[in-house]
């Protein structure tokens, strides 16, 4: 993977406890849909962007078997 592909470090939620923002390796903060298109382009890994049963787009974790790393699990800043 190249040098400069995100990961997210942390993430800030809304009083419905949705995500909102994610904080990225860099320091970077982004929108959620920001992050969603940095997602597609191959700029943040270990995400993917998946269509739900609403219809929207939503974010979540690449499975991997852990829950420590799902982003709802992830510190909040």
């Amino acid at each position: 993977m190249s040098d400069n592909i995100e990961q997210v470090v942390a993430v800030r939620k809304n009083g419905d406890g949705d995500i909102v923002d994610l904080k990225l390796t860099s320091g970077r903060v982004v929108d959620y849909k920001t992050a969603q298109a940095m997602v597609k382009n191959n700029e943040i890994e270990h995400l993917n962007v998946f269509r739900g049963r609403d219809g929207d787009e939503h974010l979540r974790s690449d499975p991997d078997g852990r829950t420590d790393n799902n982003l709802d699990n992830l510190p909040t800043f």
